[in-house]
């Protein structure tokens, strides 16, 4: 039987006034023509219209049919034992002899329809011959063809991607895999989405469904509802094989320090068992009791306290089972955020000078941690445990581009307080220009240098040779660039590079011409050997011409180079009153060798396996060899705009201070205080939704001396570490998360503070991933 069904019938509307048209143009028309062609050629552009209204009307035959295409979805979770992947099995072999005329395809699915691990996704064989039409179950984005579902079999969000399999040999071979290599978790809900958008049209649609039923994610019963496919379901037993797995770890969302909790441990037995539950927070066992467990569900609750983490994880474990198949699902997790006394990081180069801070503001009831640098935090976990971070005279050599970079998101998405303290390794001089630490602060590491402040002439010598190439080569030009922009008008600098020769790749000029020495510098290419003893000595003759106050060289190798009096050559350049730095970058380099070079030349040495931290070295260098970063002359701190946190303070009675280094404000900071001579002392502003600030004198005995004994000093310090540090604005807001396989439900409970609920507010959430 044969129909015809239009899709968009309405569009037949078009007919009325394409026929006026064409009938109008018939009677008005001058052409000479006889009155039966006129005629003839009237009813062919009606044909013609009608034909076009037709196919845009979407015009369709149908024809019945009974030939069917059925997709057989196949649980291949954990859950699946060896018994039911034979059976299984067995009645996929048994639908591939008896399939006669129809069509049909095979979709494994475990937390995800199409994954199993490392197996192949095998979609859309023809057991009537394996070459032909085979239909590829599209991808959740859409990039793997497939025929388009019609009314009945609509396409809805399908999550796999298909690869055509080959059904020619048997079934249970080609389709189900071993025990060990199945996935954690089922979603039949994934699986029947992504079977019912994959139905081609112009075949009677069918789903078959082979499970235990034991879904962990998704709602099988909805997702089938929304297919409008008849589905048909082949229940597979449920695994024989004594097992034991913890379910869930459920903890509350936040409590208060010190408040005593319930860790509720859940475990599912398919047996009567007795075993070791032992409960972790963070790294610290801290229960580790013998338990019976009973076949079903255990419910095992232990009180817990947290005395001074703000984010703590407890993880339970259970072992030592009699009987117990699968090990991987036998540890599970919570977290529990603590709200009690504002908690602080100190991080300092020297973390003995920095106790009288630390004394201070733990008297104010702050309590205060002190690391070293390689203490910083790395991870937004860790750093969630406190409300400010402050660095104190902390180099930015000292630190990795992933500890900046946490910082930078833990001040911005989760509302932190950042603060640096000044010192002879802070802001400028700790190499700080351009960094993504000095991104976030008030003030930027660069400065107008004053008239009185020594010229300095300044050679950087960088080594192009082969192993230079890559990110080491883009790091050596990016650091001269940031080089040549942190000196004065007044200062002179020359670039020399070297492999098995000496380039001038700028002769020594004002460093006034930036933007010409950054072109010139941009076109160093990698490539050839290493000899650096010319290069030295180049730059030693190139100094000795250049009237200037201070001398310095910078030399960058990442190698070791051909032989050469080295040491000589650097006694040369101290008796002429130039120092030499030197920066090893990578494993191969000679490091003794350079340090010998720097001590002998009276500079520094570094030596770094990161080259993205060259710019920061360069930097760092530039401005210590300037000696004019630091002003050292004692100054009283000027009140530059009135702040709560100058609250019962009278600063400008205070002490003197007996040294800052300069930095310039940025444009929307705020100067609270500055010195004397203008230069900005305490600033602050907001980033994201955190807040930092700079303090550019120190809290130690070097500049802060005569403050230590400043009866107002630990309220300062109190109440700037107040403004700073995070703020606590969540009164009358909840949040819980529920976990579910795969999934995490959040929920939000806000009430206004007459006690009502906040319903229909906006909620905004940001989700950061560990890799930030």
């Amino acid at each position: 039987m044969v129909s015809l069904e239009l899709t968009q019938p309405w569009l037949l509307l078009l007919l009325l006034p394409t026929v006026a048209l064409l009938v109008l143009y018939y009677l008005r028309s001058l052409s000479d023509f006889p009155r039966p062609q006129r005629i003839v050629s009237l009813l062919a552009r009606l044909i013609v219209a009608l034909l076009l209204i037709l196919s845009v009307s979407g015009l369709t035959m149908l024809h019945a049919t009974r030939e069917q295409f059925v997709i057989f979805v196949a649980d291949q979770s954990q859950s699946i034992g060896d018994e039911a992947a034979r059976e299984a099995a067995a009645f996929l072999d048994a639908a591939r002899k008896n399939q006669s005329h129809h069509r049909t395809a095979f979709l494994p699915f475990a937390a995800v329809a199409g994954a199993v691990q490392d197996q192949p996704l095998m979609y859309g064989a023809d057991f009537r011959n394996p070459g032909l039409a085979q239909h590829a179950i599209p991808a959740a984005d859409g990039s793997a063809g497939a025929p388009s579902g019609g009314a009945d079999n609509p396409v809805s969000e399908p999550r796999a991607r298909a690869v055509p399999a080959d059904w020619s040999g048997q079934a249970g071979n080609a389709a189900l895999p071993e025990a060990g290599s199945r996935q954690d978790g089922t979603d039949i809900a994934a699986a029947i989405e992504a079977a019912a958008g994959a139905m081609p049209s112009g075949y009677v649609p069918h789903i078959v469904v082979l499970s235990d039923g034991n879904e962990t994610t998704g709602d099988a019963l909805a997702a089938a509802m929304r297919s409008r496919v008849p589905i048909s379901v082949i229940p597979l037993p449920a695994r024989a094989e004594p097992e034991v797995q913890v379910s869930e770890v459920n903890v509350p969302a936040e409590v208060r320090e010190g408040e005593p909790f319930l860790v509720e441990v859940v475990i599912h037995s398919s047996h009567d068992d007795e075993g070791l539950v032992e409960v972790y927070r963070g790294d610290h066992k801290v229960i580790g009791e013998t338990r019976k467990l009973k076949k079903g569900e255990n419910r095992l609750r232990f009180q817990q306290s947290v005395e001074r983490d703000r984010l703590a994880a407890f993880s339970a474990r259970v072992s030592g089972l009699a009987h117990d198949t699968l090990l991987d699902n036998n540890l599970d997790s919570g977290l529990v955020y603590t709200a009690g006394k504002p908690r602080i990081l100190i991080v300092e180069s020297d973390p003995a000078v920095i106790r009288e801070l630390a004394y201070a503001l733990e008297d104010e009831g702050i309590q205060a941690d002190i690391r070293p640098p390689q203490g910083m935090p790395e991870s937004l976990a860790d750093l969630q445990n406190y409300e400010c971070l402050i660095l104190s005279n902390v180099p930015a050599t000292a630190l990795t581009q992933r500890q900046m970079e946490a910082a930078r998101t833990w001040v911005q998405e989760l509302g932190g307080g950042l603060m640096m303290l000044g010192g002879e390794q802070s802001f400028g001089l700790g190499g700080y220009y351009r960094s993504v630490i000095e991104e976030i602060l008030p003030v930027r590491s660069d400065f107008e240098k004053e008239k009185e402040k020594p010229s300095l002439g300044m050679v950087l010598v960088i080594d192009k040779s082969g192993s230079m190439d890559g990110e080491k080569i883009d790091m050596a030009r990016s650091a001269a660039r940031s080089a040549v922009e942190l000196l004065g008008p007044r200062d002179q600098v020359a670039v020399l590079a070297f492999d098995g020769d000496t380039y001038v790749i700028s002769e020594m000029q004002p460093a006034s011409g930036a933007a010409r020495i950054s072109d010139e510098i941009s076109r160093i290419d990698s490539g050839g050997g290493t000899s650096m003893y010319p290069a030295m000595e180049m730059s030693f003759e190139m100094l000795m011409a250049t009237s200037v106050k201070l001398k310095h060289v910078i030399l960058l190798t990442d190698g070791v180079s051909s032989p050469g009096d080295f040491e000589g050559m650097a006694q040369q350049m101290a008796s002429a009153k130039i120092t030499v730095s030197t920066v090893a970058v990578g494993s191969d380099c000679d490091a003794e060798l350079l340090e010998a070079i720097a001590r002998t030349g009276r500079g520094r040495s570094y030596i770094t396996d990161d080259a993205s931290q060259v710019p920061q070295i360069f930097a760092r260098e530039t401005v210590t060899a300037s000696k004019s970063a630091i002003d050292e002359q004692p100054f009283v701190p000027q009140v530059v705009r009135a702040s709560h946190a100058l609250a019962d303070l009278d600063v400008e009675s205070a002490p003197f201070l007996l040294g800052y280094v300069m930095t310039r404000p940025k444009p929307t900071s705020e100067v609270i205080l500055a010195t004397e001579k203008g230069d900005p002392l305490l600033a602050w502003w907001r980033y994201g939704l955190g807040m930092t600030t700079a303090f550019t004198s120190d809290a130690t005995s070097r500049w802060a001396a005569e403050w230590l004994t400043w009866p107002g000093y630990g309220k300062f310090w109190t109440q700037v570490v107040r403004q700073t540090m995070r703020k606590s604005d969540s009164r009358g807001i909840q949040v819980s998360a529920a976990r579910r396989g795969q999934q995490t439900t959040l929920t939000v409970d806000a009430v206004s503070d007459s006690g009502r609920f906040l319903n229909q507010a906006a909620v905004e959430l940001t989700v950061i991933d560990p890799q930030l």
